[in-house]
């Protein structure tokens, strides 16, 4: 599949955590750093996330905010 969205980030699923209607999907990336998405159950249950799986996160904003630590 291609997409026009730039930022698109090699990562596994590190764990899910399934709610009644969403779940926090936690992504491990190429780097060792960590992303979480909240994505509908529906769509976690149709992709089979499952820890270990290849993903591509995909992310797409309006704005992004940097801060000094």
């Amino acid at each position: 599949m291609e997409l026009s969205a730039r930022n698109q980030l090699p990562a596994s699923v590190k764990d899910v955590r399934m709610g009644e209607v969403m779940a926090q999907v936690v992504l491990e990336l190429a780097g060792g750093g960590e992303l979480v998405a909240a994505i509908t159950r529906d769509s976690a249950e149709r992709l089979g996330l499952q820890p270990g799986k290849r993903v591509l996160a995909v992310v797409k904003a309006t704005e992004v905010m940097v801060a000094l630590p």
